[in-house]
C-alpha cells in the first residue's frame, strides 16, 4: 500500500513540474514573439526613414514614438508583466487588482507593438487558472478576460488608441519577405496556443490529483481522529480508575492511621479506666497514679491524631503561604496544559485558619481541574475579593459549559468543605462554567485596607 502511494505521489509531482515548465515556456515564447515583432517593426520604420520614404509611411499610419524606442519600451513592459505574474494572490481583491494591472500592461504592449492577434492575453488566462479559487468565480474571470480579448482584437483599439497594425509597417519589405515574416508570426502564435492547451491539460490533471490527495488526507485524518478519540476515552477511563484506586489507598491509609493511633489510645484509656474502677475503693493513691497514666495516653493520642490529620493537608500549604500556593497551581497548570489563567486577588490571604486555607486552596484547585478536564477550557479567570465580612471566590472559564449540571464528587466535596465553614457555593454553566464561593470571615478583625488581622489557631 505504501509503495503504491509513493508511485502515485511521484506521478503527481511529475505532473506538477510539467505544468510549471509549460507556464515558464509560455512566458519565454511570448517574450520571443514581442522581441521578434518589435525588432522587425523598428527595422521597417528605420528603412522608411533612411530611404527618404517616411512621408508615405506617415500618410498610412500615425506614429507617436521614435522607432528605436519601440523594442526597449515593449521589453520593459513585458518584464513588468512577468513581475506581476509572479505575485501570488491570497484573496479576490488582490486577484482583481492584479488582473487590472496585467490588462493595462497588455494594452500598452499591444499599442507599442501593433500586434493585432492578442495571444499575450492567454498569459493572463493561465495566471487566473493556476490560482486556487472555486470554479464559479473562475468562470467570472474567464468571461471578463474573453470580453477583454475580443475588444483588443476588434477595430476599436485601432480607431480610438491609434494602433498601427504591423501589416501596414511591414509593407517596407518585399511582398515575399513580408509574407514570410507574417507566416513566422502566425506559426509562433499557433505554437503559443498549443503550449497553452497543453498547460491547461496538465493543470487540470494536477488539480484533479490534488483533490484526490485532499480527499485521501481527509479520510486518513478522520481515521486518526477516531483513533485519537478512542485512545482519549481509554485514557480517561484509566485516569478515573487511577483516581479511584488512589482514593481507596488513601482511605485505607487513613483508616490504618486511625486504627493505629486512636485504637491504641482508646484501648489504653478503656483498660486504665477499668483498672481505676477496681482500685478506687481499695487503693485511692494507686487510682490517682493510674489516672495520670490514662491522661498521658489521652494526650499522646491527641498528638498522634493531629499528626495524622496534618499529613492529609496539601504539601503546598505546608511549605508556602496560601496566595503563593494558589500561584503555584496557576503556574504549574499553565506550563503543563497551555491554558491561560488570569489570577486576581485584591485582599490579603494571610492569617486564615488551616481549615479555611485548605477550603480556599481546594476550591481553586478543583475548579481549575474541572474547567480543563470536563469543560475543555482554554482560558480561566480566578478572582478573590473581600466584601464586608465575606471572602468571595469567583472562577469562570470559556469552556463548553453545561446545560444540565449533574453534581459530581468535585462539587459535592466543595459544598461539604464550605458547609463546615458556614459558606455558600453557587454555580452555573450557560456561558462556560462559573463558580461563586463565599466564606464568612469568622475570626479576627479587618484593618482599614480590608486585610485580616492575625488569628491564632488553637487547633
Amino acid at each position: 500500500m505504501t509503495f503504491e502511494r509513493s508511485i502515485e505521489a511521484s506521478a503527481e509531482d511529475r505532473i506538477d513540474k510539467v505544468s510549471d515548465k509549460l507556464f515558464e515556456l509560455m512566458l519565454l515564447f511570448n517574450g520571443i514573439i514581442i522581441i521578434f515583432n518589435t525588432l522587425i517593426t523598428s527595422h521597417a520604420i528605420y528603412g522608411f526613414v533612411k530611404e527618404g520614404d517616411a512621408f508615405s509611411l506617415i500618410t498610412r499610419c500615425q506614429l507617436n514614438i521614435v522607432y528605436w524606442k519601440i523594442p526597449s519600451i515593449a521589453i520593459m513592459l513585458y518584464i513588468g508583466l512577468l513581475l506581476i505574474l509572479s505575485i501570488e494572490c491570497h484573496n479576490h481583491i488582490e486577484l482583481i487588482s492584479k488582473i487590472w494591472i496585467e490588462g493595462m500592461i497588455v494594452c500598452g504592449i499591444v499599442i507599442i507593438t501593433g500586434i493585432t492577434y492578442n495571444i499575450i492575453v492567454l498569459l493572463i488566462f493561465a495566471d487566473v487558472m493556476r490560482n486556487r479559487i472555486d470554479w464559479k468565480k473562475k468562470l467570472i474571470y474567464i468571461v471578463g478576460l474573453t470580453i477583454f480579448d475580443l475588444l483588443l482584437s476588434s477595430s476599436l483599439p485601432a480607431t480610438y488608441l491609434n494602433i498601427t497594425p504591423v501589416s501596414v509597417i511591414w509593407t517596407y519589405y518585399r511582398k515575399d519577405i513580408s509574407s514570410a515574416l507574417s507566416g513566422a508570426m502566425n506559426m509562433m502564435f499557433l505554437i503559443n496556443v498549443f503550449i497553452f492547451i497543453l498547460y491547461m491539460v496538465f493543470l487540470t490533471l494536477e488539480q484533479m490529483s490534488e483533490k484526490e490527495r485532499i480527499a485521501m488526507l481527509y479520510k486518513e485524518l478522520s481515521k486518526a481522529n477516531a483513533q485519537l478519540e478512542d485512545a482519549n476515552k481509554r485514557l480517561e477511563e484509566y485516569t478515573e480508575e487511577s483516581v479511584r484506586a488512589a482514593e481507596t489507598r488513601e482511605r485505607n491509609r487513613f483508616a490504618q492511621e486511625i486504627h493505629d493511633t486512636l485504637g491504641h489510645a482508646l484501648t489504653g484509656i478503656v483498660t486504665g479506666v477499668e483498672a481505676c474502677i477496681m482500685l478506687m475503693d481499695i487503693a485511692p493513691e494507686a487510682t490517682k497514679e493510674q489516672l495520670k497514666a490514662i491522661e498521658e495516653v489521652a494526650r499522646q493520642g491527641i498528638t498522634d491524631v493531629r499528626q495524622s490529620v496534618k499529613a492529609l493537608r496539601p504539601d503546598a500549604l505546608e511549605r508556602l503561604a496560601l496566595e503563593d500556593a494558589i500561584l503555584k497551581i496557576v503556574d504549574e497548570t499553565q506550563r503543563s496544559t497551555g491554558v491561560k489563567i488570569d489570577f486576581e486577588c485584591s485582599t490579603s490571604l494571610m492569617n486564615f485558619s488551616q481549615d479555611e486555607e485548605e477550603a480556599i486552596y481546594r476550591i481553586v484547585q478543583e475548579s481549575v481541574t474541572n474547567a480543563i478536564r470536563h469543560g475543555k477550557a482554554t482560558e480561566i479567570k480566578i478572582k478573590i475579593t473581600r466584601e464586608n465580612e465575606l471572602l468571595k471566590i469567583n472562577i469562570k472559564d470559556n469552556g463548553i459549559g453545561c446545560g444540565k449540571i449533574h453534581k459530581g464528587f468535585g462539587l459535592h466535596h466543595m459544598e461539604e468543605r464550605l458547609n463546615l465553614l458556614n459558606g455558600r457555593l453557587e454555580y452555573e454553566g450557560s456561558d462556560g462554567f462559573t463558580i461563586n464561593a463565599s466564606i464568612p470571615i469568622r475570626w479576627g478583625n479587618s484593618d482599614e485596607d480590608g486585610n485580616i488581622a492575625e488569628v491564632k489557631d488553637n487547633d
